[in-house]
């Protein structure tokens, strides 16, 4: 009865300094996976890790590196022998409130290399570990945008499109093997960085949403353990609404 819904799971958690990774690496380990923790900046991630309960370890990687996120899976294949769950949280906005004809093409380049790219590399080389074992849960953090598309924001809006396709095609392809994939597309989050911001920009970014509120991290991480949780089984290529109602498909 007092079981952890994913005890004795191996989890990768991208973006997991700061934020939803935070939240989701704190949820898990909570939770009674063991959690490998990743994100750029080391030190951010060496203090939020302070703060952390139960087994993890800490990767400093860039995820648009190919080659740093391939060390980084087989390293943890190598500490604990497998990976069940694999949460992509990491991404940035990019330049925001520029048309598209303005748009710099280095920018676009570089939120596509960490918001989709990213995303790739590290399904590229979690999936095979996962097929050995026959099973596996992973996780794409989309966006709204990625489904409604934001003025001003292509780089961020095509990315997390991207990252939908790249959901429903893997969902496909490997839903005969005990491996889900699945993606979550958030409104706008209460979270430290939201807190910041002029309290305009937040009633007109709330203003969208027919709950006339931002979401919680507690409402994120609790969708997330369902998800990447053994109960959630004959969902998969699905993306999942946490939008207070701004979705429409």
């Amino acid at each position: 009865m007092n079981q952890k819904i994913v005890e004795g799971q191996v989890a990768i958690v991208t973006g997991a300094a700061t934020g939803l990774g935070f939240a989701v690496a704190k949820k898990l380990l909570e939770e009674g996976a063991t959690v490998a923790m990743a994100d750029l900046d080391g030190q951010q991630l060496q203090q939020a890790a302070a703060q952390l309960p139960g087994q993890y370890s800490l990767f400093v990687v860039d995820v648009a590196s190919e080659q740093q996120v391939s060390l980084m899976v087989q390293a943890v294949v190598d500490s604990f022998g497998k990976i069940d769950i694999l949460v992509n949280c990491a991404g940035i906005t990019g330049i925001a409130g520029v048309q598209s004809h303005l748009v710099q093409t280095e920018n676009l380049q570089k939120v596509f290399e960490i918001n989709f790219f990213g995303s790739w590399y590290t399904s590229k080389y979690v999936l095979p570990v996962m097929l050995k074992n026959k099973y596996g849960r992973v996780l794409h953090f989309a966006s709204i945008a990625g489904k409604e598309g934001n003025a001003g924001m292509l780089a961020y809006s095509s990315s997390k499109a991207a990252v939908i396709g790249m959901t429903k095609v893997q969902g496909k392809e490997y839903a005969e093997t005990g491996i889900t994939v699945n993606a979550i597309a958030p409104a706008v989050i209460q979270t430290a960085l939201v807190a910041a911001l002029p309290e305009e920009q937040v009633k007109y970014m709330t203003d969208k949403i027919p709950m006339k509120r931002c979401g919680t991290l507690e409402e994120v991480t609790g969708m997330v353990l369902y998800i990447v949780s053994p109960a959630s089984s004959f969902t998969t290529g699905f993306v999942f609404d946490l939008s207070g109602g701004r979705a429409t498909y």
